[in-house]
């Protein structure tokens, strides 16, 4: 499937997404809304019910007016103007609340006009294991006739309780976010996987392609029987033959490396090196083998320069990376390799006045197969695997490796350590 396709189904499907957690949201909002409203008929029914009972027990006319004011959401008093007996109110609220499947816990207290302040408070809760606290007081009113209030503490999660139904949709809408969410995701890394396999061929078969054509033009000149009559022409011939030979089998070699690499199954083969001399051995190894004209400055300051490393994959990291250092240059390589000691740390800057990378490049830098644009250096050959394998080999020996740059103003790689054994 094309990238277009990908991203419009991508973008189709999450616009389908929202739209139904809107209208789940929006729905439940409206259902929240409607189990409040019920909620709050009920208890004013109980507690109009309760009023009533205190009326007919002090033999007291029912006013005109409602006798119930909602102060807040969860928060209701009922205005009686007679004294109130705190057992009895709490008998009639329980069992006015039983009536109707209020089985919540509430906290009531009692307005006393003589004392000007709330007396009697009590938190009831229709759970016999759960110890009753007392009454936090409740808020007083300015009304000055005998009132009693009630409050459910814990009103929003009463509501939510009663909407078991909304809950359990909401709760499977959520799982189907998530298993969407996660299936996008997959599918994004499965195209971006598919893309990188897709690089990574062409440039394997353009890095065969180049030697397998120059051996099979070789062997075409070698077969003439003239060439035995001109033995340096011969003998130039048979050498590009031989390291046009010996770099196919590196890079096979690489990539069969890097194939079953895995950080925690890799079998170093640790040994005290002095660092400098490692650093030295591939500096004469790279300048012999590359032609281009360059500079490698050393500024070997460490003191303490023995670390426990395997010295065959510590070279090639180093190796790697001055390789890139050489190859990512537009102008003559100038590459400063330094060492120093730091704590307990062997710390190796190596910093290149090469193209640079770009700030969305360096976060995936050291990805197996990832390779930098490369600008106007189309001669840039590799699989992307030399980072990843550089990586790799200095998580093995407990070590980290940094990047520092900025496109168009070099690289700087930052190598730390441990001293002594790894």
């Amino acid at each position: 499937m094309k990238r277009k396709s990908i991203l419009a189904l991508v973008i189709m499907a999450a616009i389908s997404i929202l739209g139904i957690v809107a209208t789940q949201v929006y729905w439940f909002n409206k259902a929240f809304d409607t189990e409040e409203d019920l909620f709050n008929r009920d208890v004013n029914t109980a507690l109009f019910n309760v009023a009533n009972q205190f009326f007919e027990i002090n033999e007291a006319a029912v006013p005109t007016v409602n006798p119930i004011k909602q102060l807040s959401t969860n928060y209701y008093v009922v205005m009686i103007n007679n004294e109130i007996d705190a057992n009895l109110l709490e008998y009639l609220l329980k069992t006015e609340f039983e009536k109707r499947n209020i089985a919540f816990d509430f906290e009531y207290g009692i307005y006393d006009c003589t004392n000007d302040k709330m007396v009697y408070g009590n938190y009831v809760s229709f759970d016999q294991e759960k110890t009753h606290a007392s009454g936090s007081g409740l808020p007083k009113w300015e009304n000055q006739s005998y009132y009693f209030g009630v409050q459910f503490p814990n009103k929003a999660s009463i509501i939510t309780n009663r909407m078991g139904i909304w809950i359990f949709s909401s709760s499977v809408l959520l799982l189907v976010v998530i298993f969407f969410s996660y299936a996008m995701f997959v599918i994004l890394k499965q195209r971006r996987l598919s893309e990188i396999q897709n690089d990574f061929i062409n440039n394997m078969t353009h890095e065969f392609k180049t030697p397998i054509s120059t051996i099979a033009l070789s062997v075409d000149v070698l077969s003439d029987p003239k060439i035995t009559q001109q033995p340096e022409r011969y003998l130039n011939y048979t050498a590009i033959i031989r390291n046009e030979n010996q770099r196919l089998k590196n890079q096979v070699e690489r990539v069969l490396q890097m194939a079953g690499m895995d950080t925690d199954e890799i079998a170093l083969k640790k040994e005290p090196a002095n660092i400098h001399e490692v650093i030295a051995e591939v500096v004469e190894s790279i300048s012999a083998g590359v032609e281009q004209d360059k500079e490698i400055q050393m500024n070997l300051n460490a003191a303490n320069t023995s670390c426990d490393i395997d010295k065959l994959h510590f070279s090639n990291v180093l190796f790697n990376l001055l390789d890139n250092a050489i190859k990512y240059c537009s102008n003559k390589p100038v590459i400063k390799i330094e060492t120093y000691n730091q704590k307990q740390n062997l710390i190796i800057r190596i910093q290149d006045n090469g193209i640079g990378i770009g700030a969305e490049d360096k976060k995936r830098i050291f990805e197996k197969f990832f390779r930098v644009s490369t600008g106007n250096l189309h001669d840039v050959k590799g699989f992307g695997l030399g980072l990843s394998y550089v990586m790799q080999i200095i998580k093995a020996h407990r070590g980290k490796i940094e990047l520092e740059s900025k496109e168009g103003e070099g690289s700087t790689f930052t190598i730390t350590l441990k001293n002594g054994k790894g």
